[in-house]
């Protein structure tokens, strides 16, 4: 009764260890695809025809239009202020023609005829000092000192960011861990596999000797 135990224990962890590699090469793959079509495929379509260049101010000016923006004062309290729209317009070492500055993709989304988007506070002369302190930054702090921009000519043409939003670094921490997580199922796997044929192995050469 206990070898029989004991062989009943031994192969229900083998069981065990199977499922969980299965389970981790269908979240790999499941993570893989979900990533792939969320988040990576517009990452990689944002960076296409995408590049880098230097950027000059040419000029710096707040429109009369005000956009809305949501701001938070609690768990249950939201509202609603308003901001003035900061333009830079810039000239790149791509083109001659002026391009409007934003300061990333996600920026260039939510706003697409503004420069900056101020954090969002209740109060509106609040909102607007943030925004004429920038304005200030880059008329007084650039200037027309160059700096680096980003562009792509296939999305947005007439626009550049100062910054990326889909870095090296994301693009590669949404292909890695989920690359992980497959290989080590599948390592797992493997090594059940091997440890089973094994102890067969060992199970036979024992009956042949007695």
């Amino acid at each position: 009764m206990a070898r029989s135990r004991a062989v009943y224990e031994y192969t229900e962890a083998e069981d065990k260890s199977m499922r969980l590699g299965f389970f981790l090469i269908a979240a790999g793959l499941l993570s893989l695809l979900g990533l792939g079509c969320c988040w990576l495929r517009p990452a990689l379509q944002e960076r296409g025809g995408g590049g880098s260049a230097n950027c000059t101010v040419l000029a710096v000016r707040q429109l009369g239009e005000r956009f809305a923006c949501t701001f938070s004062c609690g768990t249950a309290c939201r509202g609603t202020a308003r901001y003035p729209c900061l333009q830079v317009l810039v000239r790149t070492s791509r083109s001659s023609a002026p391009a409007l500055l934003h300061e990333d993709e996600r920026q260039l989304r939510t706003n697409p005829k503004c420069s900056y988007i101020p954090p969002c506070a209740r109060d509106d002369q609040e909102n607007s000092e943030n925004v004429t302190y920038k304005q200030k930054y880059w008329k007084e702090k650039v200037g027309s000192q160059p700096f680096t921009c980003y562009f792509n000519q296939h999305l947005r043409p007439d626009d550049v960011m100062l910054k990326r939003t889909h870095d090296e670094t994301v693009l590669l921490h949404c292909f890695l861990w989920p690359l992980v997580t497959f290989l080590v199922g599948v390592l797992i796997v493997v090594l059940t596999i091997c440890a089973r044929s094994l102890a067969v192995r060992a199970e036979a050469i024992k009956k042949k000797k007695h």
